[in-house]
């Protein structure tokens, strides 16, 4: 995929900037998945469209427009049409928000180019649940939207038969289905009639309602079919299946919370316009009660049976899909009889008729071991059947390949991850090898780039290689200990202790099989943890030793018949290949080493010193007192200090690069420098200036690694570059010219130490990024009061569809080893988009 340069300006101009990593979780909601007939895996993560390669395991792009959480999606063509498919570059996606917008979207497969095409007519006032339709020819489209809103729309999608392949969607026809909303749909074509179309939809009152309509969109209702105890969560049609010497059937498979999947039979019979008036006999024998309704559309009357009751999962079943049709080579469209279901028992299924009886019975079981104990949400066919895809709770993927040659052998593929909630704050390790991100999902997790060990300089793709915490409360900020020793961070959630953690002998040789680089320390011997496994309550994680003798894990417990689900202990390992969902969850975590007390509200923000010897924490305040940061000493985790400035929760602290100054902000609307000198005995400090330096709430500061400058950003929408003079005082140097929106983040990036030169990068609260370049002003970090020029300019405005869609909440470049100005620089985002972001930057 080729790089977006954006927008470009400044006078040095030739800055590009090149996407390399997208890390998101799934939306959690049923629908939100679709396996395009493309090869492409498009899901909602939070308001965008995200778009993955499950043939690559990445995701290769965000499309922004939704101004609400994506709820469902739906690629035209269908897998189901698998004539309309052939040789076809263009398809097309259709994505349905909680605000009630449908947006379709065009997409280029064969040269991965993709537009956001248009926004539907408002047709639903409140969220749309589910998006079912089918191409009925190969350039008109027929498809349906429902809503909690009570409507169900039918749309026609008609593509005009040019190069640009450019469409128009239409409003056919609307209806009502009262007071309790349909959740499901499915639209088929019916055997033997031409232009004639089906569908069905069920919802909250335990019915599948068939309709019978035309291309003209006036849909009139056919039947019902009773039999499930509970709403109703997804349909499907097959495509019609000839039976021995019957006629062409049509198949429809249901689902419910009642925990069963039903499969009905709707067999077709041409009859004339006379006999249909004639009522059947009554017939109160079992037949009657296997033998569904009998509805007419066109010329034929279609007889409603129940195939199949399948009963085998334990809970809620929200997913059922028929196995994608195969083309033959008469170009006619085979249906294979296969059903796959996915469930909230954390199970998979696959069902097909057994060879000599022809009941049907559960073939495949795939399913996954979670910390949560609810399980999936979906599940999806590959377009040519030989892989499946399942999402759920944790907003996590889970694929699965037949691998088999003589027999079925189904074996978990890598896939992308990333967190579900808003990522709250990241860091790089000590030497920019890999990425540590928290979020409000309650984990922290490692995303690194992992390398080829074929051709060791080439970089397959970014994976998540650790989840080395997952937590009881949201986490709000991080920091890594810089300095020696082992890799260790320090992390803030919705609680009063901050908690440091230590990488795993495990972890460190992960590492090195991902990176192919050798480590820091390449004597392991220091490490004696080797993995850890999580508490029963899940607020602290215990530690493995390598020399056998471990902590009583947390299921040693008395796990009679009628205690709760016990965890599992973990196996800590060695991967040399990218880890998997299940491997993540339970055997990448790192063992908590101290707990920090101090603070009276929650955790917001913690920094530590470039040289590793002292931590900064602050917590949520609306006072003086309780907003006062902390210090502490890293390795007695003992505080030694406690500095009072501020009013009101302390946003954001930063160290400068000599260690000499702490520069924090806050909601107050006032910055603070601290003068910080560490002793033996702990810390000496004091406040060296308290100056008001915007109108609004600051959020962002970051110093300038070559000298006493920094920046601070607001939701004034402004920018302020700032310098410490004579140690005592700060100066305003200048200020940006106005943001578009709040500013929410800053990071300062030196490129050129003699011009003093570097780059700001500038994150907003509509999720969009600039980088502004800056040189001049003080030469070096003395204490002089000579000042040059200092000379800033817009260098890159990032393209949208690169951004975030929602707010940006951190934004950190990678510490760069080379002084060279033309090399690439990598700069890490997260916001509450719940995606996290790497580029490379070229500075041209």
């Amino acid at each position: 995929m080729p790089p977006t340069a954006g927008e470009l300006a400044g006078a040095r101009g030739g800055a590009e900037a090149e996407r390399v990593f997208i890390g998101a979780g799934c939306n959690r909601v049923v629908n939100n998945v679709s396996w395009g007939a493309c090869g492409l895996v498009a899901f909602g993560a939070q308001n965008a469209v995200a778009l993955f390669s499950p043939s690559r395991g990445e995701i290769v792009t965000t499309l922004p427009g939704h101004k609400a959480a994506v709820n469902c999606t739906l690629w035209l063509p269908t897998k189901k049409d698998v004539l309309q498919v052939r040789h076809r570059e263009t398809h097309y996606l259709l994505s349905g928000s909680s605000d009630g917008a449908i947006m379709a979207w065009k997409i280029g497969s064969g040269k991965c180019e993709w537009s956001h095409a248009l926004e539907l007519p408002a047709m639903h006032k409140k969220g749309v649940t589910c998006l079912a339709g089918r191409m009925v020819s190969d350039t008109v489209s027929i498809f349906a939207s429902t809503s909690s809103d009570g409507t169900v729309v039918i749309w026609e999608m008609a593509v005009e038969p040019t190069t640009s392949c450019s469409f128009k969607v239409s409003c056919l026809h609307s209806l009502s289905v009262g007071l309790k909303p349909m959740v499901s749909l499915s639209l088929a074509l019916l055997p033997e009639q031409e232009g004639c179309l089906i569908l069905a939809m069920g919802g909250l009152d335990h019915k599948v309602h068939i309709y019978c309509g035309d291309q003209s969109g006036k849909f009139v209702k056919a039947c019902e079919l009773k039999g499930h105890s509970d709403w109703i969560r997804s349909l499907d049609f097959s495509l019609p299946v000839m039976m021995g010497s019957e006629k062409q059937s049509l198949f429809l498979v249901s689902s419910s919370q009642d925990k069963t999947i039903r499969i009905w039979k709707m067999t077709s019979d041409f009859v004339s316009s006379s006999s249909m008036e004639q009522p059947r006999k009554e017939n109160i024998g079992m037949a009657s009660y296997i033998e569904g309704p009998l509805f007419v559309a066109g010329n034929a009357s279609y007889q409603v049976s129940l195939e199949s009751l399948l009963v085998g999962h334990e809970d809620w079943v929200y997913s059922v899909e028929w196995q994608p049709p195969t083309l033959l080579l008469n170009a006619e469209a085979h249906q294979p009889m296969s059903i796959l279901s996915a469930s909230m028992d954390k199970m998979m299924m696959i069902w097909r008729p057994e060879k000599n009886t022809g009941l049907w019975i559960n073939s495949v079981t795939v399913g996954e071991l979670s910390h949560s104990a609810l399980g999936f949400y979906g599940g999806h066919w590959e377009p040519d059947g030989k892989s499946i895809l399942a999402h759920g709770y944790g907003g996590f993927f889970h694929m699965w390949r037949d691998v088999g040659l003589d027999s079925e052998n189904w074996q978990p593929q890598v896939v992308p991850s990333g967190h579900f909630a808003p990522v709250s704050d990241l860091t790089w390790s000590r030497s920019g090898e890999y990425l540590l991100t928290v979020s409000h999902d309650q984990t922290a997790r490692i995303f690194a780039p992992w390398r080829s060990h074929v051709n060791p300089g080439d970089v397959i793709c970014w994976r998540e290689i650790a989840r080395p915490q997952i937590h009881g409360h949201d986490i709000n900020c991080v920091a890594f200990i810089q300095g020696t020793g082992n890799h260790r961070f320090v992390c803030g959630a919705d609680e009063k202790v901050s908690r440091v953690f230590e990488a795993t002998l495990s972890f460190l040789r992960t590492l090195q099989e991902a990176t192919l680089l050798k480590p820091d320390n390449e004597d392991f011997d220091d490490v004696q943890v080797l993995g850890a496994n999580m508490s029963a309550l899940g607020l602290s994680q215990k530690p493995i030793y390598t020399h056998g003798g471990k902590e009583s894990p947390s299921s040693t417990s008395n796990d009679g018949p009628d205690s709760m689900e016990t965890i599992p202990d973990a196996v800590p390992t060695v991967f040399t290949e990218p880890p998997v969902e299940d491997q993540l969850a339970w055997h990448t975590l790192w063992p908590e080493s101290h707990k920090l007390y101090g603070h009276g509200n929650e955790l917001f923000s913690i920094c530590c010193d470039h040289a590793g010897k002292l931590v900064a924490s602050s917590c949520k305040a609306q006072s003086a007192p309780v907003a006062e940061i902390w210090l502490w000493e890293v390795g007695t985790w003992k505080a030694v200090g406690c500095l009072q400035s501020h009013n009101l929760t302390v946003t954001q602290m930063e160290f400068s690069s000599d260690n000499a100054f702490l520069l924090s902000v806050s909601r107050d609307r006032h910055l603070s420098i601290f003068s910080i000198k560490k002793t033996e005995e702990g810390a000496q400090h004091h406040l060296v200036t308290k100056h008001e330096a915007h109108k609004r709430i600051i959020w962002a500061c970051s110093w300038n690694p070559f000298g006493y400058e920094f920046a601070t950003g607001s939701r004034d929408k402004t920018v302020k570059i700032w310098c410490v003079q004579d140690a005592s005082s700060v100066k305003l140097l200048t200020t940006l010219p106005q943001f578009r929106d709040s500013v929410t983040t800053l990071s300062w990036t030196g490129r050129d130490r003699a011009r003093n030169a570097g780059i700001i990068a500038v994150g907003m609260d509509n999720g969009l990024i600039e980088l502004w370049s800056v040189s001049g002003g003080r030469a070096a970090s003395d204490c002089s009061s000579d000042l040059s020029a200092l000379s800033v300019a817009c260098m890159l405005r990032f393209d949208p569809l690169m951004c975030h869609v929602s707010t940006v909440h951190r934004l950190r470049w990678q510490k760069s080893d080379s002084s060279d100005e033309k090399s690439a620089l990598e700069l890490a985002s997260c916001g509450a988009d719940h995606c996290v972001r790497v580029f490379a930057v070229r500075d041209g």
